[in-house]
């Protein structure tokens, strides 16, 4: 496969890596800070309530930066992935503080949605942003420069909002190792919480069949949620 080297590429990539780096480092550290409030203090004594993303790529350099930045080469956008630490005992212990604690993350995600859906539609109300042409429409065309000191903020925000609704809506998927395995066990009670991940400590390769799942049922899930959340953001434009 021949690789992709424009500048144009390279310019892009460096934009989707800004975007990726920063959604993943909020997801981290709304887990620790979570954990941290929670009674676990693993991750904050480990440097992982902090949205400075050095931390949280040295402990996952391979996940922060190898896998993101060949994906993106071979195929035009980056997938990956970073962990917060946090005490096992303490899980076990507190099944419902585990959940909210793996919450978190996809709220941190969420709330990147929000404020980047806020920027778009600031924007294309004001003029900054101008409505996407159909042949742009996509992953980093939610919009187009209505300035021309914008164009460089246009595919930043637009890769914010969709990547971030990715990693939300893919992280609360029920399925291990995702972080919705720890959450919707926590609805049916503390005994059902605990007995699903005496599961999966009995049963590692569940994790790799967890993530083969979620893969397969996520692009379905997704295009459809994507399109409601696009129709909310140009209500009335």
């Amino acid at each position: 496969m021949e690789l992709d080297l424009t500048r144009e590429t390279l310019v892009l990539g460096a934009t989707w890596y800004v975007a990726f780096l920063l959604s993943l480092t909020l997801h981290e550290a709304g887990h620790a800070w979570a954990a941290l409030k929670l009674g676990d203090p693993t991750a904050y004594l480990g440097g992982q309530v902090t949205l400075n993303p050095v931390p949280h790529v040295r402990r996952a350099p391979v996940g922060t930066v190898v896998v993101p930045i060949a994906s993106y080469l071979l195929g035009g956008w980056m997938i990956g992935w970073a962990s917060a630490p946090y005490d096992p005992l303490w899980a076990e212990r507190h099944p419902k503080k585990e959940a909210l604690m793996a919450a978190a993350g996809p709220a941190a995600n969420l709330l990147l949605v929000i404020l980047s859906g806020a920027a778009l539609r600031l924007g294309l109300e004001t003029g900054v942003f101008t409505f996407p042409a159909a042949e742009t429409f996509g992953f980093e065309g939610l919009a187009g420069p209505g300035a021309p000191w914008a164009a460089g903020l246009v595919p930043l925000v637009s890769i914010l909002f969709s990547l971030n609704l990715l990693l939300f809506l893919f992280n609360l998927l029920p399925f291990p190792p995702l972080d919705g395995s720890a959450v919707f066990p926590a609805l049916f009670g503390e005994s059902a919480a605990r007995a699903f991940k005496s599961l999966l400590r009995a049963q590692p390769a569940l994790s790799l069949l967890g993530l083969i799942v979620a893969w397969k049922l996520f692009g379905p899930l997704f295009q459809p949620v994507f399109g409601v959340a696009l129709a909310v953001l140009y209500a009335g434009l």
